[in-house]
């Protein structure tokens, strides 16, 4: 609950339409409270054959009499109070009582009187039109109030949970590297769209019928303690039962839906491996297993499902099952006093008078427009429940704490810059094993290593902490004497460009992927970089459209080469100081692989080049070379040296060195 107050709080910020909905759902309850009302001049007046100003009049008459011969027995009854037993005490506070009723009547109905004289017409007929007339322009006022209700609450609603998507999206994009890895984008693609989507639905419930239907609720009670305040406080006593039951069935209903909300972020990563490895999946023949999979999680959906609309029938049952036994206990009571003419029930006082057959009904009405809020109101009571538990899920991603934080006061050092240093770098991931155990490398602006080493050493840990995706446990890394975590991180990945060996582009243009990251590069700046990297030719000759094709999702039109190039052009443009190679050319074919190395030589001069590589063409472009074998540096010389001293790069590289010359 605590996090849907604050959400709550986002959303107070509107507070013009928060008012506006108040109003209205003001206007919707007295509306709703007018309608029930006419019942009574209906079946007291019309009914009887008489119009207001009659029916006043007279009631105004036979009060006044009633006042006098009251007046009269209290008068009596004083003068005979000294005789008077413990019963004529009695009788003279029973005559207190009534008489209080009647003052408070026959005050109401002298100030009435000349406004109902002014305005009401005469005659049963015409009465009974004005009524229905009067029932007309409440449903009007009603139905208008209720459109302006809706529309302020879905303004309030569906602009809440923008700006909460918008915190939401801000926060993934801030978090950790491994936490993607843990949870999977797919977990944060269902917390963005599933769980933000049940927000919206609790708090449109929330500001719309939790403040509506309970006003309406208010007004039909307000109506029937008018009629008769302690008969409705004797049915209320069944009350507390409600509220017991459905706190219970609050609790049981968001158990249920934060399990079917796992459940939906399972989907959707069973659902995203599928479709991004659909090549895997039809070279394989196994779409047998891919269906077996979505079943099995469609079937725990479906399960969680149905427990939370059991929960959800009960609750409505339930409630639906003490509202009809408080409307009975009602019928039977004021049925009683109504009948017989009683003012006592089981020795209780309920009414200073006898209760008339049209008060009765007018109660009646009232507790049965109570009912229908109140029925309402367990319908949205599980989308309120479903709300509160995705609103702990949204938040739980936006409170994550972040290990990479940014400098209260950020160090910009000298561009470019002298040297990179890794000082005796220790790293860990969470929940796993030590991957960097003390790294001491120095790399010189303008110098150009190569990385080598075998899977899990540290090659691309080392990399991630360059760019500053994490920070190191121990130790320091420095541009020159600054810390990387004394920079601002957006300066530090303003001086580095990242091409990786899974080239990342997206459903764009082919101008705006390369533009991606540079935003102020104009479409001549984009050309100059496309014919640096060898890209230029084909996205003339070999795309339909030139620099304005588009890629579709993943750059599926592309091949690898081509999809690369394109990555490298991404990077020239941006013109850093640094550019990093993460196994880039270690899955092209050789014709690409040779125009991406002349494209290299030429873009590296006066630049530092940091290459992850396995690739024996890609070395001879090194001027050192960093052996790390266990997350240490076992050697670090040129190619010569290594395989001359190094026994580990000799056998991993001097075959194929030895082949390739």
């Amino acid at each position: 609950m605590k996090s849907f107050r604050r959400v709550l709080l986002l959303a107070s910020q509107r507070r013009r339409s928060f008012v506006g909905v108040l109003l209205t759902s003001l206007v919707i309850a007295m509306s709703w409270g007018g309608n029930i009302g006419v019942l009574y001049p209906i079946t007291e007046v019309v009914f009887a054959g008489e119009d207001l100003v009659s029916y006043v009049h007279g009631r105004v008459e036979a009060t006044d009499q009633q006042l006098v011969e009251i007046d009269a027995k209290i008068a009596a009854a004083q003068a005979a109070a000294g005789d008077a037993a413990e019963g004529g005490a009695s009788a003279l506070t029973e005559l207190h009582l009534r008489r209080k009723a009647l003052a408070y009547s026959a005050t109401w109905l002298h100030w009435a009187d000349p406004i109902v004289v002014q305005w009401a017409p005469t005659g049963p007929f015409n009465t009974l039109l004005f009524v229905v007339g009067f029932m007309l322009v409440c449903t009007v006022i009603k139905l208008i109030a209720l459109t302006i209700n809706m529309m302020l609450v879905q303004y309030v609603a569906e602009g809440t949970v923008m700006q909460l998507r918008e915190n939401f999206f801000r926060k993934a994009l801030s978090l950790d590297m491994d936490h993607f890895g843990e949870n999977g984008s797919a977990n944060l693609t269902s917390r963005l769209t599933n769980d933000v989507a049940h927000i919206g639905m609790g708090l449109s419930t929330l500001i719309g019928k939790m403040i509506r239907e309970p006003l309406k609720m208010i007004v039909c009670l307000i109506g029937a303690a008018l009629v008769c305040p302690r008969l409705l406080l004797l049915v209320m006593v069944i009350s507390p039962v409600v509220a017991i039951v459905m706190q219970r069935l609050s609790r049981a209903i968001r158990r249920a839906s934060r399990r079917v909300m796992e459940e939906m972020s399972g989907l959707y990563g069973m659902l995203n491996d599928a479709f991004n490895g659909i090549r895997v999946v039809k070279s394989f023949n196994t779409q047998s297993h891919e269906r077996a999979r979505f079943r099995t999680h469609v079937d725990a959906y479906f399960r969680r499902s149905m427990k939370v609309a059991f929960y959800n029938t009960m609750a409505r049952g339930t409630s639906e099952l003490l509202g009809l036994t408080m409307v009975g206990m009602a019928i039977l009571a004021g049925g009683y006093l109504a009948i017989n003419e009683q003012t006592h029930l089981f020795g209780l006082r309920i009414s200073n008078q006898a209760l008339t057959q049209s008060q009765i009904l007018l109660f009646f009405a009232f507790l049965i427009g109570a009912s229908d809020p109140a029925r309402k109101l367990t319908d949205v009571w599980s989308a309120l429940q479903r709300g509160i538990v995705a609103s702990a899920r949204i938040y739980e991603i936006i409170d994550a704490p972040v290990r990479v934080r940014e400098p209260d006061i950020a160090i910009e050092p000298a561009r470019p810059h002298r040297e990179i240093r890794f000082e005796n770098v220790h790293f860990q991931y969470p929940s796993g094993p030590m991957v960097l155990r003390g790294i001491d490398l120095t790399i010189r602006h303008g110098e150009t290593i190569a990385l080598v080493g075998p899977n899990g050493c540290g090659k691309s840990t080392l990399i991630s902490l360059l760019c500053r995706f994490d920070d190191p446990h121990q130790g320091r890394l420095c541009l020159d004497d600054c810390a990387l975590n004394e920079m601002g991180t957006r300066d530090l990945r303003r001086r580095i460009a990242l091409v990786s060996q899974r080239t990342v582009l997206f459903d764009d243009t082919i101008e705006n992927n390369i533009r991606y990251g540079s935003p102020n590069a104009d479409l001549h700046d984009v050309v100059r970089a496309a014919k640096l990297a060898f890209a230029d030719d084909f996205i003339l000759r070999k795309t339909p459209h030139g620099y304005q094709t588009l890629l579709g999702s993943g750059g599926v039109r592309l091949s690898g080469g081509q999809m690369q190039r394109i990555s490298l052009a991404r990077a020239f443009l941006r013109n850093p100081d640094i550019l990093v190679l993460d196994e880039a050319t270690s899955q092209i074919d050789i014709e690409s692989e040779s125009l991406i190395h002349r494209a290299l030589e030429k873009f590296l001069k006066g630049r530092t080049g940091i290459m992850v590589t396995h690739r024996a063409s890609t070395l001879a472009m090194a001027d050192r070379v960093a052996v790390l074998d266990q997350g240490q540096i076992a050697s670090v010389g040129t190619h010569e040296q290594l395989i001359a001293q190094n026994s580990f790069y000799r056998n991993l590289y001097g075959g194929e060195l030895i082949d390739a010359a």
